[in-house]
């Protein structure tokens, strides 16, 4: 499996949804989010009808996990960047989902090389260190030290624990979070 290529791509789009986010106003990230859905869904939906289409065709081939619906992982990620960002302010919904991208990615990464001691799941310990430093540090450029902190430390442990796929639930537990934080 391609894991260091799928989360360096994870957190790069991640970093730019968040961006996006950050400098767009509400109604054009919710049509930008709605529509990369939209034409997601056509561009998979093309490939399994059996259509080579040369990027999404090699993303699909070379990203996604064995036996996954295609864009899956993408999908999730746009969809609850999307409910967050309509249901959020920027202010909280910017931090989560930079928490989605470089947490979840900079955990598995740091668990690949790193891990030692396995928790749930396969994730270890290591990993979610790692991760929650590093998007402490991120988070350091939105919120104050003690609320990237707290989200960071959620983010962790919603990524551990997580019943459903966690790009759909990071963003969440943090936004929540960080309206109760006062962000």
């Amino acid at each position: 499996m391609h894991e260091v290529a799928r989360k360096s791509v994870h957190m790069f789009f991640g970093v730019g949804i968040a961006a996006l986010a950050y400098f767009l106003p509400r109604e054009q990230m919710v049509a930008l989010l709605a529509a990369s859905i939209f034409v997601g869904f056509i561009l998979v939906e093309g490939i399994r009808k059996g259509f080579r289409l040369p990027l999404t065709t090699m993303l699909i081939k070379n990203l996604e996990r064995e036996g996954e619906y295609p864009g899956k992982g993408a999908f999730f990620f746009t969809a609850s960047a999307l409910f967050c960002v309509i249901f959020f302010p920027a202010k909280v919904t910017v931090p989560s989902i930079l928490t989605l991208a470089v947490l979840d990615g900079v955990a598995t990464l740091v668990g690949m090389h790193l891990g030692r001691h396995r928790i749930t799941n396969g994730k270890s310990f290591e990993g979610s260190i790692g991760g929650i430093i590093v998007n402490t540090a991120a988070l350091l450029l939105l919120i104050s030290p003690l609320q990237a902190f707290a989200a960071s430390l959620v983010g962790g442990l919603v990524e551990l624990i997580s019943p459903v796929d966690d790009n759909l639930t990071i963003p969440v537990c943090i936004c929540i979070l960080l309206i109760i934080m006062g962000v």
